[in-house]
């Protein structure tokens, strides 16, 4: 750890120094990709933000009050850096004023584009089209989706992220194991079939991170699985601290920008709680951990640190454990579906459930009080008195938000 750290400080001493240069000129060529387009109304104009992501790797934010429209085209620009942008903001996504100086032809549809479209017709619903498209391909989702979605406390599911990744690895690594088995155990038994089935799985999710665009929070997903399999091959424990604090920080080491990313530090938060659940619920059975205690008690531990940062509160996030329950088989058996011409079986049912929350409340926790919730967690791997006192602190919490 000593070793990634001072990595993770070399490397944050050179991209500093990159984002010193940045701001201190004047104005900069580049091409960048629109990655979504948003309308908005102030003061009796119109305009558009887009987000963008320029060919050198910048993700930044811009606006426009042309009336054309943007949605997945390139765009040469010149943009107008200065030092209200922060470094943090330099790291992640930043605003920055621009001017469009040419629009690319936009590019002949492929086979994502296909797809896209065969996933599209087979629902009447728009807003259908447009969740499918999400959980398969990484597509973003229109404001008034996200907001339903975010009021059930289920964004995780959404987003692409290491859950979709852990469900897509059962099934791929599954199948082969069923047709590879029986021909390993006749035909050369030497093999470990750990090795060869979890090559091909990989192979193929990465073919999968390829075409959806890599997602920033599939690739940290990937990497984290690509380390885990790596570990159980090498016969090491996976299931420990040291492995999740030791992926964190090769990570960080090899992306820098990581360190100012919401979501992987949730991502990270969700599997450390994982790992104390597992800790301390060791004599429990199994199924018991599986359908009960993983899903409750995660949903549970990181309602503290989740509205340290996200405020939006309704009754109805109490359905988040079973939802995510119920998303492990669906995700693959949609799948399936859309691949027969019945992705829309489900459209009814998932209409009602996005219409459920009205309304929704805003709880923000202080973020002194949420550094203490995270400290005691870190208490929590060693002492168990701590892991109790953090359990009852989320649990009350979760009363004071749903009950009170």
């Amino acid at each position: 750890m000593s070793a990634l750290s001072m990595l993770l400080l070399f490397r944050l001493f050179f991209s500093y120094q990159e984002y010193r240069e940045f701001i201190s000129k004047p104005f900069y060529y580049t091409y960048a990709d629109v990655v979504s387009e948003k309308s908005k109304h102030s003061r009796g104009k119109s305009y558009k933000v887009l987000k963008l992501h320029a060919q050198n790797g910048l993700r930044f934010f811009t606006t426009s009050y042309r009336k054309d429209s943007y949605a997945n085209r390139r765009l040469r620009l010149q943009i107008f850096p200065d030092e209200k942008i922060g470094f943090r903001g330099y790291m992640g996504t930043f605003f920055v004023k621009s001017r469009i100086k040419e629009v690319l032809p936009e590019q002949e549809s492929g086979y994502k584009d296909t797809l896209l479209a065969k996933v599209a017709v087979q629902h009447d619903s728009g807003m259908l089209a447009s969740f499918y498209n999400a959980i398969f391909f990484a597509t973003p989702l229109p404001d008034t989706l996200r907001e339903q979605i975010s009021k059930l406390g289920v964004s995780h599911l959404i987003a692409l992220s290491g859950f979709h990744l852990g469900i897509l690895w059962g099934l791929i690594y599954g199948l082969i194991k069923i047709i590879y088995a029986p021909l390993q155990q006749r035909y050369f038994p030497y093999r470990f079939i750990l090795i060869d089935a979890g090559i091909v799985t990989l192979i193929v999710l990465g073919i999968y991170l390829w075409f959806v665009g890599f997602p920033p929070s599939l690739v940290r997903s990937y990497a984290m699985l690509l380390a885990g399999w790596s570990l159980l091959v090498a016969g090491m424990e996976l299931l420990s601290f040291a492995f999740l604090f030791t992926v964190a920080g090769m990570l960080l080491a090899l992306f820098p920008s990581l360190l100012f990313s919401l979501s992987f530090w949730l991502s990270v938060s969700g599997v450390f709680a994982i790992f104390l659940l597992l800790k301390y619920a060791q004599a429990v059975d199994r199924r018991i951990q599986a359908l009960l205690i993983i899903p409750v008690g995660i949903f549970v531990l990181m309602l503290p640190v989740v509205h340290g940062t996200f405020g939006v509160t309704t009754p109805y996030q109490l359905l988040s454990p079973v939802l995510s329950l119920l998303f492990v088989p669906f995700y693959p058996l949609v799948m399936v579906l859309h691949l027969v011409g019945y992705g829309g079986v489900f459209d009814g049912a998932l209409l009602k459930l996005f219409a459920l929350p009205a309304e929704a409340e805003n709880h923000l926790l202080p973020l002194g009080v949420m550094y203490g919730y995270i400290v005691l967690a870190l208490l929590s791997i060693r002492y168990r008195a701590a892991f109790l006192l953090l359990s009852g602190a989320a649990f009350s919490y979760a009363l004071y938000l749903f009950l009170l």
